[in-house]
């Protein structure tokens, strides 16, 4: 009798890990796209796209979309990569004050900016007024594609820091001293030499950045105004108050799910355009910012991080600040506070903490799971599995919730409602960020650690848990505090989800924004913000992180 073949543990993982996928992404995905291609009255047709190209309101939110990330990508791109060359290249007084004010810059709640810069340069906003009744200068509002691109440039920004920082981290100093050998130096050895070995991380940090700004739908809905962007749009169909049009919202989502993967995959053949290995066995040597090139550096750095970091800061002022409802008042309380205590703050909080820490639990098991399964054992099976963790990362928030709510809301899964609706959201958005920082740390692993430990007697099982999983501690940890922080500020999906129950602290705030409530915001926005700057202090602490890997 011929001995049957023993089914491994790993290829197990591998077909439960296809079906999850198969039930909370195809699933929902495939029910998008059956709505898309129906009208009213459930027939099959394309008018529904035909609607949105033939009319040129809807097909300009695309464009619209189009015209403000690009700018915001380039923005981010011309402010962050020179940041980024200061801090690489110079030894910068205060360098970790602007590391750690950065990346809680790019890590708050997306629209806590927009309602603070609304606050503080909106039509009634403090320093509107402060320099119209000063000056006499009337320099408008906020609102509109600038004030979208201010908003988002300024967020942004700091991952285009982060990102650089690891890139020119990796340049070899003997590339440098051979380029000055030959006579490029300046502006000219940046421009020729440093750009061009950085960029496969310029394109990386632009596909981040870009894929951000497009999807982002709490800032244009907050500032935008007369400037309709598509995820807006989506919003208003689904959950609009001047009527719902489910079929044609589905049609508007698979369209944006078709833009976004032709982005991603155009960025991934630019990409290999750019590939080559550097090794840095001569690392940077920092110099000492002097003359007056080292004051403009100071002066660069510093008021642009502090520009960045303003609104967090004025939102938390605000929330001490006497109020009538969307108007701040003279005088210092803890009244919004109290409140905020009689509107859901504490189911607020909990659900924050139970969902985030439900979804980060099952995100750091998946993860590495996924990570093993992509970097030890690659086959057809496990690189779908890849491809698919990546599939949310270039979705739109509202498309995923939207998609869920048509895959879950009729039997036989009814989760419309619940927390683990909620929690299925959060782990199909977020752990593309564990998974990719998971990876890369295990791929800078030698498998001969492994192979070792199981010469020596050990199982293969064991081996993971006791000597592959620690060794990857660092970049589970890196990824989940991203994971985590992107959990707690998450709003796209979240509207679209929620209900009472399962309210969390960042749809409180934005709920208290659109009713015009900025007391109630303030407090709501700080207390968010409070939360999200100590989870980065916790870990930056706890890690010793130099840099952050995204």
């Amino acid at each position: 009798m011929k001995n049957k073949k023993k089914i491994e543990i790993w290829s197990i993982l591998t077909i439960v890990i296809l079906l999850l996928f198969g039930l909370f992404l195809i699933y929902p995905l495939f029910g998008i796209l059956k709505q898309s291609v129906r009208n009213a009255d459930g027939v099959y047709t394309l008018e529904q796209f035909s609607k949105f190209f033939a009319q040129p309101y809807y097909s300009r939110t695309l464009l619209n979309s189009f015209k403000v990330s690009i700018a915001i990508t380039f923005v981010s791109l011309l402010i962050g990569i020179p940041l980024s060359y200061f801090y690489s290249f110079y030894d910068l007084k205060g360098k970790k004050i602007i590391f750690v004010l950065a990346i809680l810059s790019a890590m708050s709640a997306p629209f806590i900016g927009a309602y603070s810069w609304i606050l503080l340069l909106g039509r009634s906003g403090a320093i509107t007024q402060f320099i119209k009744s000063t000056f006499g200068i009337n320099i408008g509002s906020i609102y509109g594609f600038a004030g979208i691109l201010l908003v988002q440039a300024l967020k942004l920004f700091p991952l285009v820091f982060i990102y650089m920082n690891g890139a020119f981290k990796d340049i070899d100093n003997s590339l440098l001293e051979a380029s000055e050998n030959m006579g490029i130096t300046g502006i000219k050895r940046f421009r020729k030499v440093i750009l061009k070995l950085t960029m496969p991380t310029i394109l990386a940090a632009s596909l981040l950045v870009f894929m951000r700004a497009f999807a982002d739908f709490g800032t244009p809905l907050l500032i935008g105004e007369g400037y309709r962007t598509f995820p807006v749009e989506i919003y208003n169909q689904y959950l609009g108050e001047h009527g719902t049009n489910y079929n044609f919202a589905a049609a508007i989502s698979v369209i944006a799910i078709i833009v976004t993967a032709a982005v991603f995959f155009i960025q991934k053949y630019a990409t290999s355009k750019f590939k080559f290995s550097i090794n840095a066995m001569n690392p940077i040597q920092k110099k000492k910012p002097k003359g007056i090139s080292g004051i403009l550096m100071y002066l660069y750095s510093y008021i642009l991080i502090a520009i960045a970091f303003m609104p967090q800061l004025y939102v938390i002022y605000l929330s001490f600040r006497n109020s009538n409802q969307a108007v701040f008042l003279d005088g210092y309380s803890f009244d919004n506070y109290r409140m905020a205590s009689t509107k859901l703050l504490g189911r607020s909080i909990k659900n924050t903490l139970l969902l985030g820490g439900g979804a980060l639990v099952l995100i750091i098991i998946f993860s590495v799971i996924i990570a093993y399964l992509v970097v030890r054992r690659s086959n057809i099976y496990n690189n779908t599995i890849d491809t698919l963790s990546m599939l949310p990362y270039i979705m739109p928030g509202s498309v995923i919730g939207i998609a869920l709510v048509i895959a879950f809301s009729d039997r036989p899964f009814v989760l419309v409602g619940t927390m683990t609706i909620m929690i299925v959201s959060l782990v199909i958005r977020r752990m593309p960020y564990t998974i990719r920082s998971a990876t890369a740390t295990l791929m800078q692993i030698p498998i001969s650690v492994e192979e070792a430990a199981i010469s020596l007697g050990a199982s293969k099982t064991k081996t993971f848990t006791k000597i592959t999983v620690p060794m990857m501690a660092s970049g589970i940890v890196s990824g989940a505090i991203l994971s985590w922080v992107a959990i707690v500020t998450e709003l796209s999906s979240a509207i679209i989800l929620y209900n009472n129950k399962t309210i969390t602290l960042t749809m409180s705030a934005y709920v208290a924004i659109s009713r015009g409530n900025f007391g109630l915001a303030s407090a709501f926005s700080a207390i968010l913000t409070v939360l999200t700057s100590l989870s980065l202090i916790l870990y930056l602490y706890v890690s010793k992180a130099e840099d952050l890997k995204l």
